[in-house]
């Protein structure tokens, strides 16, 4: 099997240091006209997928994994989603079989990372993870070489690829497999070539900036994600509209963070209910009714709590709620609230088990957690844990976030259990604990988006 690697430099903040002819980014209306040059295939050819679910699931998912593992860590990196427009016009770059970073007119306005092999199988991810892997032949930039212009950190023939995958503001990525029958890569001919090309919005590499910021993870995130973070990388919470109902948004035990827009105070939206409302009810008018919100929206935390036999009228905040008589699911509305965790905070430190059971404050792991040692972070238990156990590592065990990676948690103490059985999972063994002394326990949630 034989496989090469290419990476595309911008030279567009070159031009404008050198004082050359100015060159500047087409605004979005003008990069999508572009695009769309290249979203159909061929005339007369049989339409098909560019690239299978899995193959793009897989490539997406490497990508995020990738960009929140960096070292020195990113305060400002943007989670990265799959772009339809670019896997289209990937798809038409990947159907003419030039080993050659192309069409011209679109590189001005996107990033691109090329991969071709021959022989026996390969998956995408396989050509993500080599991109990545040129990390080993570059050196992040230290501030004070930064004056204005960060130099360049390759020892190796190319780290392109790498920085492409790992630069902060793009955000975007679509890709395209071909197999293309014949194609001359450097010289040579090979047959049934199996190439990849890969797109980027906004792109990356510019000369002289470096790929991200460094600091604590999260901490630079551009406004718009409005303070949203999942798995080190900035991330955008659910834009909901004044009139969604949360049975419209919320599947599973927890929810996540909702984006409220403004204006919501005067919609006709229906909510139902005080303080506990039922889930027929509009997520952002329930917001304004508990004070949670204002008619300049914002975010909040949604959080289901079984069903409850009622729902009574009220009025609050200049919204008016309504009665119903009838047992139904029920969520309440939170500020949102994130609290840093060391690997070593236990539930019966950060929020004590009360009846009615309520969830903690949502929490922000450490990475790591999981090679500590249990004599100063124990974990008891499987699935629902003693409180005394370490809260990351925990999450960790239960597989709610990576161990490299750490993430946002959200916990909910329960009442007392008497055995607490131990289980080894995702490389964390729990304990086994019998007749514990005071029997208060947790569940741990996953921070869904």
């Amino acid at each position: 099997m034989s496989c090469v690697l290419k990476g595309v430099v911008p030279l567009g903040l070159v031009l404008l240091v050198c004082g050359a002819q100015g060159f500047f980014l087409p605004n979005v209306t003008h990069l999508e006209k572009m695009l769309s040059k290249y979203q159909q295939d061929r005339p007369h050819s049989r339409v098909r997928r560019a690239i299978p679910r899995a193959d793009k699931e897989e490539i997406l998912m490497l990508h995020n994994k990738l960009r929140g593992q960096v070292y020195p860590p990113a305060s400002n990196m943007e989670h990265m989603t799959w772009d339809d427009e670019l896997e289209r016009s990937a798809a038409a770059w990947a159907q003419e079989c030039i080993w050659e970073h192309g069409p011209t007119s679109l590189l001005v306005s996107i990033g691109q990372n090329l991969a071709v092999h021959w022989g026996r199988y390969r998956s995408p991810g396989f050509h993500v993870q080599s991109w990545y892997d040129e990390v080993k032949d570059y050196t992040y930039p230290s501030p004070d070489e930064c004056k204005p212009w960060c130099p360049e950190r390759c020892s190796g023939a190319m780290c392109t690829h790498y920085t492409q995958i790992v630069w902060a503001t793009t955000n975007k990525v679509g890709c395209a497999v071909n197999t293309c029958q014949r194609m001359n890569v450097w010289g040579e001919v090979w047959e049934n070539a199996v190439y990849l090309v890969c797109n980027y919005s906004p792109k990356g590499n510019w000369i002289g900036e470096a790929p991200y910021k460094n600091g604590r993870p999260c901490s630079e995130c551009p406004p718009s994600y409005g303070g949203g973070c999942r798995s080190n990388l900035c991330y955008r919470a659910q834009v909901v509209k004044c009139d969604t109902k949360l049975k419209d948004k919320c599947k599973g035990s927890t929810c996540n963070r909702y984006q409220c827009p403004a204006g919501c105070l005067n919609s006709k939206a229906k909510i139902f209910g005080t303080l506990f409302y039922e889930s027929a009810s509009s997520i952002c008018r329930a917001a304004i009714h508990y004070g949670i919100l204002d008619d300049k929206g914002g975010l909040v935390d949604v959080t289901r709590n079984g069903k409850v036999p009622f729902f009574v009228k009220s009025e609050r905040n200049g919204v008016e709620s309504l009665s119903k008589y009838k047992s139904s699911s029920s969520f309440t509305v939170s500020k949102v609230k994130v609290q840093d965790l060391d690997c070593y905070t236990t539930v019966a430190q950060l929020c004590p088990f009360v009846k009615t059971g309520t969830h903690c404050p949502r929490v922000r792991c450490s990475a790591y957690c999981k090679d500590e040692p249990s004599y100063w972070a124990p974990v008891f238990g499987s699935n629902i844990y003693a409180d005394t156990s370490s809260i990351c590592k925990a999450a960790v065990h239960a597989g709610v976030i990576r161990n490299e990676s750490g993430g946002y948690v959200d916990v909910m103490p329960v009442d007392k259990k008497k055995i607490y059985v131990g289980s080894l999972r995702n490389g964390v063994q729990s304990e086994s604990l019998r007749t514990p002394r005071d029997g208060k326990a947790f569940r741990i949630f996953a921070v869904r988006p």
